[in-house]
C-alpha cells in the first residue's frame, strides 16, 4: 500500500512551526517561511508608476534557498495549508508563497488558507476543519499600504539629502508621528509656568475624639480662589484664622468602579509601559513568543495568548463561557455578572478579530511560573488578571464628601470605604492601590477646631513629553497606525537619530526637529493628522471590499509630486556654520548630520574630506590621552560617549565624564 502523503501547512516563525506541528501531529508537515519571502526590492523604487504602480515584487536577499526548499515540499503534497498570521501581513506572506509555488495544473483547491487567533488544539483543529481561500481585499490593502509607503519614501528620502544631509530618510506615517513629538517638545520650550497657591485647613472634632483630619479650600464667594501669589494668600490666611469652621453640607454617595475591556495591541503597549516599564518593542516581542508556544512540560509547546496585533476587544463565545465559569467556581457567584460584559471595539477595529486574552483561563500564572521567563511571566499575568477581571462585577465604594464653611469660604473634605472589591480582586486597572480614607463621623451644623491653616505654592506644568505608552495611545485615538504599525514607527525615529528616549520619554534631536520642519513647510498634506487618518479608513475599505486598492494611488500621487517638485525647487539647502576652520584647507567647517548623529565637514566637500566629530567640551579621562569626549551612535542607534581618538583610544561611558550627565539607551560601540 502507498503510504498516505502528508499535507504541506506553511507558517511565518519556528516557533508556530513548532507548536502547531505538535497540534497537528504526524499527517502534516509544518514550515516556516522565516516571515517574506517576497518583497519590493530594497536597492530601486520597485515601482512602475507610469504603468498604473506596477509593483515589481522580487524574492529576498537570502531567501531563495528557502523558497526552493517550500517548492520542493509543496510538488508531492494534496494541499498546502497557508496558516499565516491573521492580518494584512499574514495575507500578504500567504498571497506571495502561493504565487511562488502554485503551478497552473495544481488542483482548484490545492491552496488553502486556515485562519485562527490562538494556537490551541481546538482552534487549530476548527480551522484546519473549514479552510478557506486567500483573502484579496486583505491583501490588496496591504498591497496598496506597501506601495504607498514606498512611494513617498523612496521620493521624499532624496529630498531631504538634498536639502538637510544624505542618508536621511521619511515616511508617511512615521513623519508624521515625528511631528507630534516635535510639536510637543515645542509646547514644552514655549511653556511659562504660572504660580498658583493653595490652602489647606487641619480640623479635628472639637471633642478630639476622632483624628484630624484635612480639608482644601475649593471656593471663595461661590467663586474658585484665585491666589497666585504669597501675598494674597497669606492675607487671606490671615482673615480665615479668625473664622468659625461649621459643616454645611455631609454628601454619601455609593460609586461603582467598572472593569476596562480586555487588551487591544494599544492598551497592552500602554499598560506594560505604565506598569512594568517596557518598550513598545519589549511588549510585542514578549508577546510574540506567548503567542507562538511556550514549551510547558508534559502538555509540549503551547500558545498561552490570542494574536497579539488587534485593536478588536471583541471575545468569542467559547472565551466567554470559560471565564464566566472560572469567575464562578473560583471566586463565588457575588463576583459574576448575570450576562457576560460586552465591550465595544473602535469605529475601524476589525470585529472578526478578538481582544487579547489568555488562550485558555485555567493556565493561571501561578501555574507556569517554571516555565516562563521572569518578563514572560509579568506580561502574562497582566494579560490574564486584565481579561478575568473584565468579566467580573464592579468594586463597590461609599464616598463621603464633607463641606465646611469658614465664612465666604468652602473648604471639602472626601474620602471613601471600600464595600465590595469585586474585580479589582484580580485587578486594579490605575496601577495603584485602593486605599480606604475613612471620614470622621461628623454631623450637619457641628463646630470643628482649626489646628492650622497650610499654604502652599506651586507652579502649573508644561505638557508631558509622550512616553511608549502615550504616543501610542495618541497614534490611535487620531486614527493613525494600526496595531502592527506602532512599533515599527517608534523604532523608525529612534534609528534615524530624529528622536530618542530621555528617562523613558520621547525627546526630539535637532536634526528630527529640521527635518519635521520642512516636510511640513512643504508636504502640509501628508504632515496632516486628518489626511494621515483619512488615508487609514481608504485601507481599511480596500480590505473591506470597497475601494479598489489602485484608487486610492491615482488620487494621492498627482498631488503629492506636484509638492515634491514645488519643494525641489523652492526649499533652500540648510547650512549652518561652524565657528571652526578646516586644518587641511582653511575652508570654513559646516555641521551635517549622518547615521550616527551631528559632525563637522569641510565647507568644500567632496574637494576636501576633512570632517570630524563634535566635542561637547570634555576631555578624555584617559591619562595620557588628550582626546576630546565625543557622543557617539551604535549601529543599533543607541548613543554612548567616547573617546576622539578612537580606536586608539577606547574609552567609552555611558555618563558625561565629570559633569556625570546619564545617557539613555547606551552601549559600547560595535569594533
Amino acid at each position: 500500500m502507498t503510504p498516505k502523503k502528508k499535507s504541506l501547512v506553511i507558517v511565518e516563525s519556528p516557533a508556530k512551526a513548532k507548536t502547531i506541528g505538535v497540534i497537528l501531529g504526524e499527517s502534516f508537515s509544518v514550515e516556516s517561511s522565516m516571515g517574506h519571502i517576497i518583497d519590493l526590492p530594497a536597492k530601486k523604487m520597485g515601482i512602475k508608476i507610469e504603468e498604473d504602480f506596477k509593483p515589481e515584487f522580487v524574492v529576498i536577499p537570502g531567501k531563495l534557498k528557502l523558497l526552493s526548499a517550500l517548492k520542493k515540499a509543496a510538488k508531492d503534497t494534496a494541499h498546502v495549508y497557508l496558516a499565516t498570521d491573521p492580518d494584512r501581513e499574514g495575507e500578504a506572506i500567504g498571497w506571495h508563497i502561493k504565487s511562488q509555488i502554485s503551478k497552473p495544473k495544481d488542483p482548484k483547491d490545492k491552496f488553502l488558507r486556515v485562519v485562527f487567533h490562538e494556537i490551541t488544539k481546538d482552534a487549530v483543529k476548527e480551522a484546519f476543519a473549514h479552510p478557506q481561500e486567500l483573502d484579496k481585499a486583505k491583501f490588496d490593502a496591504q498591497q496598496a499600504r506597501r506601495i504607498l509607503d514606498r512611494v513617498v519614501g523612496y521620493l521624499l528620502s532624496p529630498f531631504l539629502w538634498r536639502k538637510i544631509a544624505r542618508g536621511l530618510s521619511a515616511g508617511r506615517v512615521q513623519s508624521v508621528a515625528l511631528r507630534i513629538i516635535t510639536e510637543r517638545e515645542r509646547d514644552i520650550l514655549a511653556f511659562k509656568p504660572q504660580e498658583y497657591w493653595e490652602i489647606k485647613a487641619n480640623l479635628t472634632k472639637s471633642s478630639h475624639q476622632e483624628e484630624p483630619f484635612e480639608a482644601k479650600l475649593t471656593k471663595i464667594l461661590n467663586k474658585e480662589p484665585q491666589l497666585d501669589n504669597e501675598a494674597v494668600t497669606k492675607a487671606l490666611v490671615e482673615r480665615i484664622k479668625k473664622e468659625k469652621f461649621i459643616v454645611s453640607d455631609i454628601e454619601e454617595k455609593e460609586k461603582k468602579r467598572a472593569p476596562y475591556a480586555p487588551f487591544t495591541t494599544s492598551s497592552l503597549q500602554q499598560e506594560a509601559f505604565n506598569k512594568l516599564h517596557f518598550t513598545a518593542r519589549k511588549t510585542m516581542l514578549i508577546a510574540q513568543h506567548l503567542y507562538e508556544g511556550i514549551e510547558l512540560g508534559k502538555l509540549g509547546p503551547t500558545g498561552l495568548i490570542t494574536y497579539m496585533r488587534t485593536d478588536s476587544v471583541n471575545i468569542s463565545n467559547n472565551a466567554l463561557a470559560e471565564v464566566r465559569g472560572f469567575i464562578n467556581s473560583e471566586y463565588g457567584k457575588d463576583y459574576l455578572p448575570q450576562s457576560p460584559r460586552i465591550y465595544k471595539s473602535g469605529k475601524r477595529a476589525q470585529e472578526a478579530h478578538e481582544a487579547i486574552r489568555p488562550a485558555k483561563v485555567s493556565h493561571k500564572p501561578e501555574d507556569l511560573k517554571e516555565f516562563l521567563s521572569g518578563d514572560e511571566l509579568k506580561l502574562y499575568e497582566i494579560i490574564w488578571r486584565r481579561f478575568v477581571a473584565s468579566q467580573m462585577n464592579p468594586a463597590e465604594m461609599l464616598v463621603t464628601t464633607i463641606k465646611i464653611s469658614a465664612a465666604d469660604c468652602l473648604f471639602q473634605a472626601s474620602g471613601s470605604q471600600m464595600k465590595f472589591k469585586g474585580f479589582l480582586l484580580v485587578y486594579d486597572q490605575n496601577n495603584d492601590k485602593e486605599e480606604e480614607k475613612r471620614m470622621p463621623l461628623l454631623s450637619k451644623g457641628e463646630n470643628l477646631k482649626l489646628i492650622e491653616l497650610l499654604p502652599s505654592q506651586h507652579f502649573t506644568k508644561p505638557p508631558a513629553r509622550f512616553s511608549d505608552a502615550s504616543l501610542v495611545k495618541f497614534l490611535e485615538e487620531k486614527g493613525i497606525g494600526r496595531p502592527s504599525t506602532y512599533v515599527p514607527i517608534i523604532q523608525t525615529l529612534l534609528l534615524r537619530n530624529y528622536a530618542r528616549r530621555v528617562k523613558g520619554y520621547f525627546c526630539p534631536t535637532e536634526l528630527g526637529m529640521k527635518v519635521a520642519d520642512l516636510l511640513t513647510q512643504y508636504f502640509k498634506e501628508i504632515m496632516d493628522l486628518d489626511f494621515t487618518a483619512h488615508m487609514e479608513t481608504d485601507l481599511d475599505s480596500v480590505e473591506e471590499g470597497k475601494v479598489e486598492w489602485l484608487t486610492i494611488l491615482r488620487d494621492f500621487y498627482p498631488r503629492f509630486r506636484q509638492k515634491l517638485d514645488f519643494a525641489q525647487e523652492s526649499a533652500k539647502k540648510e547650512v549652518v556654520q561652524s565657528s571652526e576652520i578646516c586644518p587641511k584647507c582653511s575652508k570654513p567647517l559646516v555641521m551635517k548630520w549622518g547615521r550616527k548623529g551631528r559632525f563637522l565637514s569641510c565647507s568644500d566637500y567632496p574637494a576636501c574630506k576633512f570632517s570630524k566629530s563634535i566635542s561637547i567640551g570634555v576631555k578624555c579621562p584617559n591619562e595620557g590621552c588628550g582626546g576630546d569626549v565625543v557622543e557617539r551612535r551604535s549601529k543599533k542607534g543607541r548613543f554612548f560617549y567616547g573617546c576622539s581618538n578612537y580606536p586608539k583610544c577606547t574609552f567609552v561611558s555611558n555618563t558625561l565624564p565629570e559633569q556625570g550627565q546619564e545617557k539613555d539607551d547606551v552601549e559600547p560601540p560595535e569594533k
